[in-house]
């Protein structure tokens, strides 16, 4: 199957030439051409781009912030910066960039990305392949005699720390999880915690029919949420049934899921 690639850039030859290129890799198709970060966004909202090669200088909203909203997304597709200015790289990687490539366009590094991003896509493809839930249980005992790896065992607790200690927090308890200056919490009725889980991990683990990604930075539990409250430009706040009935955003994008979702 060809991965179904898009083209940001506000400069025509330059969209020329990574098209040229990628023309060259059988198994990419360049389905998509944006000038500016409102094309982008709508040209991703209407179809399943595998790989969004996207500059960083553009008028109006920057590369960053597409790259940003994009993450917001169910789905996302694979970003890879293409700018000509080398100062952006770790802020692109903040918003979860698979790769970086520098202006000029080389081939032999595109051909790189693209391998890598193969490679993501087959060892998600393995993982989902191998979940826990399809296969065999299997004790301690009899994978150390049949010379295999204990079978994970997955429980609806999550570990967190609290004054030097691990608790070990239940499903049920998590009001909601947020990242705070590249930290992770967890938020119960009453106490802040600590945990070493990034919140995509925190997402996987936890239930999905309960637990809604509402932002880039909050993972809320939609059985805690008290009122719906509307905000800016499309968005919402979420009061949830803590101590402090705290407030959880709702990012535009994930608003019109969070309604479906609600019935609203």
């Amino acid at each position: 199957m060809k991965l179904k690639a898009l083209i940001v850039d506000d400069e025509y030859p330059a969209r020329k030439e990574l098209r040229f290129l990628l023309n060259k890799f059988d198994n990419i198709e360049v389905v998509g051409e944006a000038t500016n970060a409102q094309e982008a966004l709508t040209l991703i909202k209407a179809l399943d781009y595998s790989i969004l090669f996207l500059d960083i200088e553009m008028p109006g909203m920057n590369g960053l912030e597409v790259g940003a909203r994009v993450q917001e997304m169910p789905n996302p597709p694979h970003v890879v910066f293409v700018t000509a200015y080398d100062e952006y790289a770790v802020r692109a990687f903040e918003v979860n960039a698979v790769d970086y490539i520098l202006k000029p366009f080389d081939e032999k590094r595109l051909t790189q990305t693209i391998n890598k991003i193969v490679k993501i896509n087959q060892q998600k493809a393995h993982t989902t392949e191998d979940s826990p839930e399809d296969q065999p249980v299997i004790s301690p005992e009899g994978a150390a005699k049949a010379g295999q790896k204990p079978q994970h065992i997955k429980i609806d607790r999550i570990p967190a720390e609290k004054q030097g200690k691990t608790i070990l927090v239940n499903e049920s308890d998590i009001i909601y999880a947020f990242t705070e200056q590249d930290y992770v919490y967890i938020k119960t009725y009453s106490d802040k915690l600590f945990t070493r889980f990034t919140l995509k991990e925190l997402e996987s683990r936890l239930n999905p029919s309960i637990f809604f990604r509402t932002h880039r930075c909050y993972l809320a539990n939609l059985h805690k949420v008290k009122e719906i409250i509307p905000f800016f430009n499309g968005t919402y706040t979420l009061i949830v049934e803590d101590n402090e009935k705290s407030e959880v955003p709702v990012s535009r994008a994930q608003a019109k899921k969070l309604r479906k979702i609600l019935g609203m």
